[in-house]
C-alpha cells in the first residue's frame, strides 16, 4: 500500500532536506512539551481558568491587581467556581496558580510552537529550500496547528456553561489530544522522509502492518483520553485487579452498551488497562520486523512502551500522583513518536 509520500521524487535546486528535517525534530520536541504541559493543566484543573479566547492579546497575562481581579471575576461566573472552587474557599492567589498553567499551555502553542513553525517555514519557502512535493505536507502541518487551536477552544467552551458538569467534555478533550498526537505522528514521518531524501533514499510507504500498529495505538490513546476526561483513573487504585476483582463492579449498563463504552468510568478504566497489552503485542511485532534494518527504532519502541506500562501501573497504584500522571502522558507521546518511526522504517524496507 503506497502512501501519498510515495509519489514524491527528485530534488529541486537549493533544497535543504537535512536542515528541514532538523527543524521538524525541533517542532516535534515542542509538541511533546505541549502535550506534557497539557497534562499538568488537566491534572491541576486549570483548563477553565481563562474564560475568553484572545489569540493575540491573550499572550500577555494580567500585569496588575486590577487586571487579575477582572480575570478572577470572570472565572467566578462559571460552574467550576460556583460549584467547586468557590465553596472550597478559592482565593485570588489560588486562582493565579491555575491561571498560570492554562496561560503557559496556550503560550507554548501559539507563541513558541507557532513562531518556531511559521517563521522558518516562510524563510524556507522564500529561499526555495523545500524539496519538491513537500510544500503541501508542510502546509498540512500548518493547517493541523490551526485546527488544534480551534479544537482547544471548542473543548474549553464545553466547561464554561451549563450546570450539569464542571469539567470539559471528555469527547472534546479526546479530540484535542488526538489532534496533537496525530500532528506529532505527521511531523515525525515528514522529518524521517526528509532525512531519507537527504541521504539519497526514497520516502517511506504506508504498509498495512504499520498503519495497523498506529491504529491500535490510537485506540489506546482515545481510551486514555476518555479516562482522563472522566477522571476514571480514580475509580480503582489496585492492579492488576480493580477493587479486588478482574471485571469491575459498578458499570452502568442502563444506557446501553455503546453508552457505557463511551461514558462509564469503570468500563473505560478496565478497557484502557487491558487494551494496553494488545498494543504491547503489536508493538513487539513491529519492533522485531524493523530490528535488522533500523535497530534504533526497535530499541526506541521497546523502551517507550516498557516505561509507559510501568508508569501507567504506578499512576493507578498511587491514586493518580501528579508527577507520575504527567510522565505517563509525556511518555505516551514518545510511544507515538517511536511507533511512527518504526512504521516508517517498515515502509522504507518493504
Amino acid at each position: 500500500m503506497t502512501g501519498v509520500s510515495g509519489t514524491m521524487s527528485g530534488m529541486n535546486r537549493g533544497a535543504q532536506p537535512a536542515l528541514l528535517a532538523r527543524w521538524l525534530w525541533l517542532i516535534a520536541a515542542i509538541i511533546v512539551a505541549v502535550v506534557a504541559v497539557g497534562g499538568i493543566t488537566r491534572l491541576t484543573e486549570s483548563g477553565l481558568s481563562i474564560t475568553e479566547w484572545k489569540p493575540v492579546t491573550g499572550v500577555v497575562p494580567p500585569l496588575n491587581e486590577a487586571q487579575w481581579q477582572a480575570e478572577f471575576d470572570a472565572y467566578k461566573q462559571i460552574p467550576q467556581y460556583t460549584q467547586v472552587n468557590g465553596p472550597a474557599g478559592m482565593t485570588l492567589e489560588d486562582y493565579k496558580f491555575i491561571y498560570f498553567w492554562e496561560w503557559f499551555h496556550r503560550f507554548l502553542v501559539r507563541t513558541v510552537l507557532g513562531t518556531a513553525f511559521v517563521l522558518p517555514l516562510a524563510w524556507f519557502w522564500i529561499r526555495g529550500a523545500i524539496p519538491a512535493g513537500f510544500k503541501p505536507r508542510l502546509l498540512g502541518l500548518l493547517g493541523l496547528g490551526a485546527l488544534q487551536a480551534v479544537v482547544g477552544w471548542w473543548m474549553v467552551k464545553s466547561g464554561l456553561t451549563g450546570d450539569a458538569d464542571v469539567k470539559v467534555s471528555h469527547f472534546r478533550l479526546a479530540a484535542h489530544l488526538l489532534v496533537a498526537l496525530f500532528t506529532l505522528t505527521y511531523t515525525t514521518w515528514t522529518a524521517l522522509d526528509l532525512h531519507a531524501l537527504a541521504r539519497g533514499g526514497r520516502p517511506a510507504r504506508f504498509t498495512r502492518f504499520g498503519v495497523t500498529a498506529l491504529l491500535v495505538l490510537f485506540i489506546q490513546l482515545f481510551l486514555g483520553a476518555l479516562v482522563a476526561g472522566l477522571r476514571a483513573g480514580h475509580v480503582a487504585n489496585d492492579w492488576p485487579l480493580m477493587m479486588g476483582r478482574f471485571w469491575p463492579a459498578g458499570i452502568d449498563w442502563s444506557g446501553g452498551p455503546v453508552h457505557a463504552l463511551l461514558n462509564d468510568p469503570f468500563l473505560l478504566h478496565f478497557l484502557h488497562r487491558w487494551w494496553a497489552w494488545v498494543v504491547v503485542a503489536v508493538l513487539v511485532v513491529l519492533a522485531r520486523r524493523v530490528r535488522k534494518d533500523c535497530r534504533r527504532a526497535s530499541v526506541a519502541i521497546h523502551s517507550a512502551f516498557g516505561v509507559q506500562i510501568i508508569l501507567g501501573i504506578a499512576t493507578v497504584m498511587t491514586g493518580i500522583e501528579l508527577w507520575l500522571a504527567v510522565l505517563h502522558q509525556l511518555v505516551g507521546a514518545l510511544v507515538v513518536l517511536s511507533t511512527a518511526w518504526g512504521a516508517h522504517a517498515l515502509g522504507r524496507r518493504d
